[in-house]
């Protein structure tokens, strides 16, 4: 393969040296076709070494950085956790008080019909007139049990009103819902209301409930 003048490459050379190649000898062939054939063998060497072995590697190599950058963030939140721990602790605390405040506010089994008699006497402190005050069903929660009550009431719309304040500010928690409220022909109201007020379950109740809660698991287990 020759050069010329303006360095351009003589490819009719070029062509010439690849002909008449002897197999058995390629010590004595020109120069562009031993660095070919290198480059080919380079090429092939290469990329067998990537299929069969440095493909793997470079996937488990991707496998170890993803863990790496896994680990790097487990690190990095402990160590805010770390940091945190009294902050944390001290929210804890927070809402422990402010749970055991609300807990406070449901009364316990005994305490219902006290709880009951006090919503029947807002209302007859107001001088309305009960014309239902039916409890319902007991509907039990995680570890409450709530108890709807009907209620249907007559009287002026100040007093309604006044008892409606009344049962909200109770020290035990009582919600009203759907209300419905209509006149009468004397020009009073009626209310038709849902009263719906809450306890907590004790120590017999939940275990009573949990026991419930793993034959119930373990029948639908063993269909």
């Amino acid at each position: 393969m020759k050069l010329g003048k303006s360095s351009n490459i003589d490819f009719a050379q070029l062509a010439q040296d690849f002909k008449g190649l002897d197999p058995n000898d390629p010590g004595a062939w020109p120069l562009a076709p031993r660095i070919a054939v290198f480059i080919v063998l380079l090429v092939g060497v290469v990329a067998l070494a990537w299929w069969f072995d440095w493909r793997d590697q470079a996937a488990v190599l991707e496998q170890r950085q993803g863990e790496e950058e896994q680990l790097r963030q487990d690190w990095l939140t402990k160590k805010k956790l770390a940091v945190n721990l009294e902050a944390y602790k001290m929210q804890l605390e927070e809402i422990d008080r402010q749970f055991g405040a609300l807990l406070k506010q449901l009364p316990n089994k005994a305490e219902m019909d006290s709880l009951l008699a006090d919503i029947n006497q807002a209302g007859l402190g107001r001088g309305l007139q009960f014309d239902l005050f039916k409890p319902g069903t007991e509907g039990v929660k995680d570890f409450y049990a709530e108890m709807p009550i009907d209620v249907k009431i007559s009287g002026r719309y100040a007093d309604l009103g006044t008892f409606a304040e009344d049962v909200a500010g109770m020290p035990r928690i009582v919600t009203l819902s759907d209300l419905a409220i209509e006149g009468q022909k004397d020009g009073s109201l009626k209310m038709d209301a849902k009263a719906i007020t809450y306890r907590y379950l004790d120590e017999e109740e939940l275990a009573q409930k949990r026991q419930q809660e793993k034959a119930a698991k373990a029948a639908k287990g063993g269909k």
